[in-house]
């Protein structure tokens, strides 16, 4: 095969991820909404779709270019390390769907990434500063969605504490489409960057690779446009933009129900003014990962404000057992995702250039 082709494959595959992202993590979007009776299963996935799609309207690339450039030196890795990167971070989101279990797909990805790098190149091609970042985000991002939403459902409840619950209720029925909305804006803006960095480091090292040719070939083999490319790598390409935010939302679409009940239902009962204090909280922290170009889970932020608003009543309202079940597959994603991508690089370098 040659490495266009081979750049086509990869691509394809990061939008497979990108989808599988979608109805993987659509639970993190919708799981309040639904459980809440704010909108019914379907309303509530194209609700968190069109969000999720819209997201690119208002969000930088920062994310993007910390996946990109921030966690495998893209000068040394090629084609082949991040198709088994992928391969295996898909491999792990699917299996911790069919398990119902609320992972993050971006460390899924990482894991992927880092796995085959090191086995390709050693551990010398990991950019450890960058890891370390994503690792700290590990308990910071859940951490500061449950402080956040604990906060809030404070002063929501100090708020409307004279009030009739009726009236609460209704109200709050309204205000969740909002915080929802929000919600699913910072999922789609902080997770399609994540497969955008991927298709921006394959264009690069299938740049890198073809440069290596005899000088005399180069016109012929480099095509115009990853001459193009490359030469606004500075940019990622809108057509990746487009296309990551568009599968993500078609994802969306699919809705990811065995993980909606886990995260509505059985880490804590929510009203709709609880729901809406979760979606807020998880909301600000996704801004602000974003604004800051650190890839954070939104599975990890949401259910630490599901968490949150469900201390708020008593610590007994919190399924903890539950909970321990979801920090063990957070805790695991990582090297197991690593492990997988490590074996589907010894598999397919018998295949492919390594």
């Amino acid at each position: 095969m040659n490495l266009l082709n081979l750049l086509f494959v990869v691509i394809g595959l990061v939008l497979v991820f990108d989808f599988i992202n979608g109805f993987h993590d659509s639970a993190n979007s919708i799981a309040t909404v639904v459980s809440t009776n704010v909108l019914t299963p379907l309303q509530a996935v194209a609700f968190a779709a069109f969000f999720n799609a819209c997201a690119g309207l208002f969000f930088t690339t920062k994310v993007a270019a910390m996946i990109g450039k921030g966690i495998v030196d893209p000068q040394v890795i090629n084609l082949s390390v991040i198709m088994a990167g992928l391969i295996g971070a898909i491999v792990w989101n699917l299996l911790t769907w069919w398990w119902g279990l609320p992972s993050s797909s971006s460390h899924t990805l990482v894991g992927g990434l880092t796995g085959a790098a090191i086995v390709k190149a050693g551990t010398g091609v990991v950019i450890f500063s960058g890891i370390f970042k994503i690792l700290i985000f590990i308990i910071i991002a859940p951490v500061l969605g449950m402080a956040l939403s604990f906060v809030i459902s404070g002063i929501v409840i100090n708020i409307c504490r004279k009030m009739n619950p009726s009236i609460i209720d209704k109200y709050f029925r309204k205000l969740q489409l909002i915080s929802a909305g929000a919600f699913s804006l910072g999922h789609g803006g902080n997770d399609a960057q994540k497969s955008m960095g991927i298709i921006w480091v394959a264009l690069i090292v299938t740049y890198n690779d073809m440069k290596s040719f005899p000088a005399r070939y180069q016109h012929v083999l480099i095509p115009h446009w990853l001459n193009y490319a490359f030469l606004h790598i500075d940019k990622i390409p809108s057509w990746a933009i487009i296309s990551c935010y568009t599968a993500i939302g078609f994802g969306t679409l699919f809705g990811g129900w065995r993980i909606v009940k886990t995260m509505g239902q059985k880490i804590t009962k929510l009203k709709p003014f609880e729901g809406f204090c979760a979606e807020t909280a998880g909301a600000l922290t996704l801004f602000g990962a974003s604004s800051f170009g650190i890839p954070v889970s939104t599975t990890h932020t949401i259910t630490g404000a599901i968490m949150g608003v469900g201390a708020r009543k008593s610590v007994s309202a919190v399924k903890w057992g539950v909970a321990r079940n979801i920090l063990w597959a957070w805790i695991l994603t990582i090297p197991i995702s690593a492990a997988i991508s490590a074996l589907v690089f010894y598999i397919i370098k018998f295949y492919l250039p390594v």
